[in-house]
């Protein structure tokens, strides 16, 4: 049994609260690691003294905010947290796809994990009125949809799906299941679409449910959203991507000239 403070009986948390937020200090501070039990139901309600349904409150808290996992039969452990992926500003660079490397490799060798993709799905569908205004096209035009999911070391960390104007992504690659190395960014610029630059809308929010089940969350987890469009040497938006990745699971770096 951890040695864990008591509660406060004179605290106007109550005390369902008190104990998550106990137990809450003991993951952050590594005394309770991941993949690691948490004391039975049994010792924290000898420890705190508080009624089972307390416990259970103080637990499912935890749950919904993703940092346990209760698995039948056996308890309630540590959730093991994704890899932090640190989004670096070059991560587009044309050097990395002249090595063969997509940007997604490229986070990879930086963060020191296992990459992984599953889930790929490719399409051709109409243009939503959203995507056709991003990318300049007639809603009525016809696009290729890729949607997929990333893991990193086998955990889920991100949902992605880019939507490529057909006549762009007509002939090449892109409209595989595997685009080649360099990912669709070197299939672009091998069809005239050098890309120049490209532009980020970040915001963040709570998952769907379709969202949670994909990624693997628990409902108190919050994710962030990255809308990028890409655009080639004459301005022309090429991709856009919608991404959904677990907010914990991602820092955004970005290098601002300031003159």
């Amino acid at each position: 049994m951890l040695d864990l403070d008591p509660i406060n009986r004179s605290d106007d948390r109550p005390p369902y609260r008190q104990i998550a937020n106990i137990l809450r200090e003991q993951i952050k501070l590594g005394r309770l690691t991941a993949g690691e039990k948490l004391p039975s139901e049994s010792e924290l309600i000898e420890h705190f003294s508080v009624a089972r349904m307390t416990v259970r409150q103080a637990i499912q808290e935890l749950r919904s905010e993703g940092l346990v996992v209760a698995e039948h039969g056996k308890g309630v452990f540590v959730r093991s947290a994704p890899p932090v992926r640190r989004l670096a500003a070059d991560r587009f660079a044309r050097k990395h796809r002249n090595r063969g490397k997509s940007a997604f490799l490229v986070e990879a060798e930086s963060a020191g994990y296992s990459p992984g993709v599953d889930q790929i799905r490719v399409t051709n569908e109409t243009a939503s009125v959203d995507v056709a205004a991003r990318l300049g096209i007639s809603p009525k035009d016809r696009v290729i949809v890729r949607s997929r999911r990333y893991l990193a070391d086998g955990r889920p960390v991100e949902i992605a799906t880019s939507y490529i104007p057909e006549r762009v992504a007509a002939g090449t690659a892109i409209t595989e299941v595997n685009p080649g190395p360099g990912g669709i960014y070197a299939r672009l610029e091998e069809a005239g679409h050098e890309l120049a630059h490209v532009k980020e809308e970040v915001s963040a929010r709570m998952p769907t449910p379709e969202e949670r089940k994909v990624l693997e969350i628990g409902t108190g987890v919050p994710v962030m959203t990255l809308v990028r469009t890409a655009y080639d040497q004459n301005e022309v938006a090429v991709e856009v991507c919608d991404t959904v990745k677990i907010a914990h699971a991602y820092v955004l770096e970005y290098d601002v000239p300031t003159s």
